[in-house]
């Protein structure tokens, strides 16, 4: 179930938007929550899903604002960013070069990363190119080997036209592909999803937040990041790191998390009971792994 947050004031959603442009011309959108306090620590990236967007962080990035500057960023094709004009350039490579351009700009020589799922590969890769940058990480539900189940899953739904005329229309649809990932879920929490993963178009339809061209070479490369990534998870030897997976997920499998946490020289690996691919980011187990990875970092 999402959780709901201790003081619905002290959370209230609270950003600023940013926009860049990226090297081929992509006009690119995060949400820059400020620091409540100035503190002088070091700010979060959060990198989102495949199909997810900046709105995965509402309820976790204004509790991380208190003492530091958040940002959630949509990645190229999703929520308020532009869509490829090549859909060929969907591909994690060409995220990193999108975000290492807003760090580039916003002058971020040091930060934490939280990444879900191919936001967690974006951040292996940021270790790998960017070496002394990445500061601490979340890897939410991945690593450098993807469960082949987990991405048959995603490869028979990414990509589809869907539309439905109202958000409880959406939300029973998720909910009825997705019981399996979420199986303590009511529509309340349905809803929440829909709403994070799907907007409202001009004609009043309801329909997926993306561009549905990314499945095009996340299919033809059988889902992978196209390189791979153990060197590049190698780089985060000595950064403070947090593995989070789902007890019930069929994306990263436990055996390869707890290779994960051995390869490291300072990593915990957190379970998120009754959760699969992936767990949101609300869960209490999950923010307080969260909150204690951040606190470790100066």
């Amino acid at each position: 179930m999402f959780a709901e947050p201790a003081s619905s004031k002290a959370t209230t959603p609270r950003w600023r938007d940013h926009i860049w442009w990226s090297a081929d011309g992509v006009r690119l959108h995060a949400r820059i929550y400020d620091a409540a306090q100035s503190s002088g620590k070091l700010p979060i990236l959060c990198i989102p899903g495949l199909t997810r967007n900046a709105r995965d962080f509402d309820q976790l990035a204004p509790r991380l604002a208190a003492t530091r500057t958040v940002y959630a960023i949509d990645i190229r094709g999703r929520g308020t960013s532009g869509y490829a004009k090549d859909a060929m350039r969907y591909t994690p490579l060409t995220y990193l070069q999108d975000v290492s351009i807003l760090l580039d700009e916003l002058a971020l020589d040091r930060f934490i990363s939280i990444g879900t799922s191919l936001g967690g590969l974006v951040t292996m890769l940021i270790a790998a190119t960017q070496r002394g940058r990445l500061a601490g990480a979340v890897l939410n539900d991945v690593g450098p080997e993807i469960d082949p189940a987990g991405l048959d899953r995603i490869k028979s739904y990414v990509g589809q036209r869907a539309d439905f005329p109202t958000w409880v229309h959406a939300a029973r649809a998720i909910a009825a592909a997705n019981a399996p990932v979420y199986p303590d879920w009511g529509l309340e929490d349905w809803l929440v999803m829909a709403k994070r993963t799907h907007r409202q178009t001009p004609e009043g339809r309801i329909v997926p937040d993306y561009d549905a061209n990314i499945a095009l070479p996340f299919k033809q490369s059988g889902g992978e990041a196209g390189v791979d990534m153990w060197p590049a998870f190698d780089a985060m030897k000595t950064v403070p790191t947090l593995v989070l997976r789902g007890a019930l997920s069929d994306i990263l499998s436990a055996e390869t998390a707890k290779a994960m946490v051995a390869r490291l020289d300072d990593a915990r690996l957190v379970t998120v009971p009754r959760v699969g691919h992936a767990p949101t980011l609300d869960e209490p187990v999950a923010v307080a792994a969260i909150e204690k990875l951040v606190a470790s970092v100066a």
